[in-house]
């Protein structure tokens, strides 16, 4: 079994698509997913007409904005391997969400929009992944539009964050006039059908080009066609001619793929393309198959790593009611670290000792399920209705095992939620319940507001719009936010609490999800009299991305 559990192992290809908002990551998703024959058409992320939106996109509130409010789940087989891709949300309000997916996978496909470049979220986003030590391939996107010069970007990049491009691959023509790319390592045969195998080799290739062409509407795959050097110099003379020519400056200066910085994190492959007309989407699917690394040993909380051949274990990263009206439950999702998953079996709960079944188990495309039997390291696994399991949870068979907390962050944005319609007290209650175990947002109460006046905490105050529109939407509960003069908190303990709670210009809550409690301050220069005038008193940071 163990060897087989290394065989699983090594065909799984866990990554999430992470960027600055707009940059296109459920379109890149979507496209991704027709390259691997998981769909056959290719919608907008709007949908026009008969097309459908995006898969990954399954929220009313995303599908009305355009916009990605909640990590997306999605698994399917391509030459020989199974993918398990994660779609995450790219506006910073919901960066949390983002971060945890980050706990979940082995690598990570960075989105630059080709005319904006590095922007605020992406940079925070690489520093996440460099302290996670997670393997970055970057696709530069929207290339058949206006854009920056190649080089200045590539360069840019370099500059920014101290990570050195290697471009995998090379635009033939500026942004706006995208002709196709200089494959500048080994993509494989792929003209007579056959499939690459193995490691990509280093290095330039053969010379020529890959033009591409978009299919009609867009809702197929783009035709991409090999030119040899003369071919490619007859079409596109100049632009191929300068395109090479940029190509072996960037040999020249050492910018060519080496595997061993790039699973060290000093490096991330590049690949230049239009996710929206599937320009360049091939080429990244085959180099996640080829480079992106399998599932390892994961180290657990006390810093000792669990082997994948050791019994089953796994960690709930996220947890989603309502994915399908249909259905109207509760899944968690959990990243499968070791051994085999198998329906049906009993798995201890590490946090409370408690064993439970598994008997409601399901992979997901999206919002749509189907029943798992089994799964292995790598793999995202949902769990149906089990309500005992918050994020961050381990469950584990055989040797007990317990992997670290998952990262939660400090509050910048209070706001007291008020129900308009007593009557739906009891739903309302359960919503706020619900949404809190989702991490949604954190719910907080004070004696001053009475446990009918919840105030919610978040990093940004579309949070906020989120729980109101899933309240309405999934629980039928009418409510409002009365935002509050606050834009930091501290953690204290009981003594602290009961010291402050009539101190002016803040406020003390309690945090039921955990017990703590927090202070409520309306910048950084109250924190500074409140210690004054209490000596002793207990005030901790809430660390961004780290406990609190």
């Amino acid at each position: 079994m163990s060897s087989h559990i290394a065989a699983e192992a090594a065909r799984r290809r866990t990554f999430a698509v992470i960027s600055h908002p707009d940059a296109g990551k459920s379109t890149i998703t979507e496209a991704l997913a027709l390259y691997g024959r998981a769909i056959s058409s290719a919608g907008a992320v709007h949908g026009k007409g008969d097309r459908k939106g995006v898969v990954s996109d399954w929220m009313s509130m995303e599908q009305d904005r355009g916009i990605s409010i909640t990590s997306a789940a999605l698994q399917f087989e391509y030459r020989g391997c199974v993918v398990n891709l994660l779609d995450t949300p790219g506006h910073a309000d919901f960066s949390e969400d983002t971060y945890r997916v980050l706990t979940a996978v082995d690598a990570a496909v960075m989105l630059l929009d080709a005319a904006k470049g590095l922007e605020p979220q992406t940079l925070k986003l690489f520093e996440v992944c460099r302290a996670r030590r997670i393997p970055v391939i970057t696709f530069i996107n929207k290339w058949d539009r206006p854009a920056k010069d190649a080089l200045e970007l590539i360069e840019e990049i370099e500059t920014r964050i101290g990570i050195k491009p290697t471009p995998v691959t090379w635009p033939v023509g500026v942004g706006g006039e995208f002709r196709g790319v200089i494959e500048r390592v080994g993509f494989g045969d792929r003209r007579d059908g056959s499939e690459t195998d193995g490691r990509r080799a280093a290095g330039p290739q053969a010379p020529g080009m890959v033009r591409y062409e978009r299919s009609p509407g867009g809702q197929q795959l783009a035709v991409a066609e090999y030119l040899d050097e003369a071919a490619a110099a007859d079409l596109f003379g100049p632009d191929f001619e300068r395109a090479r020519e940029e190509s072996e400056l960037l040999t020249e200066v050492e910018a060519d793929f080496d595997p061993k910085t790039f699973e060290a994190g000093q490096t991330t492959p590049t690949l230049f393309g239009a996710a929206l007309v599937q320009f360049g989407v091939g080429q990244l699917l085959d180099l996640l198959v080829d480079i992106a690394p399998s599932p390892f040993a994961r180290e657990d909380a006390a810093g000792s790593p669990r082997e994948l051949e050791t019994g089953f274990s796994g960690f709930v990263f996220k947890s989603q009611a309502n994915m399908n009206a249909s259905h109207r439950d509760q899944l968690a999702f959990i990243r499968v670290c070791s051994g085999k998953f198998e329906r049906g079996m009993q798995v201890t709960q590490a946090q409370s000792g408690r064993t439970m079944s598994t008997k409601y188990a399901q992979t997901m495309f999206g919002a749509s399920r189907d029943t798992v039997e089994e799964a292995w390291p790598g793999d995202i696994v949902g769990l149906v209705n089990a309500t005992g399991l918050s994020v961050g949870d381990t469950i584990y068979t055989g040797k007990a095992v317990e992997y670290p907390p998952l990262p939660a962050f400090a509050p910048e944005h209070f706001g007291a939620l008020q129900m308009h319609d007593t009557s739906k007290a009891k739903r309302f209650r359960r919503g706020i319940a619900q949404l809190d175990a989702e991490g949604v947002v954190q719910v907080l109460y004070s004696e001053r507001r009475g446990e009918a006046t919840p105030v919610l905490a978040a990093v940004g105050p579309l949070q906020f719009e989120v729980t109101v529109a899933r309240l309405a939407a999934e629980f039928d509960v009418p409510a409002t936010i009365d935002n509050l003069p606050y834009q930091l908190a501290r953690l204290t303990d009981a003594d602290g609490a009961a010291r402050l709670r009539t101190a002016p210009g803040v406020e003390v809550f309690s945090r039921p999800r955990d017990g703590a409690f927090l202070v409520a301050l309306p910048n950084k220069y109250r924190i500074q009299t409140i210690v004054n005038d209490h000596p002793g008193l207990v005030l901790e940071p809430l660390l961004a991305g780290g406990q609190g």
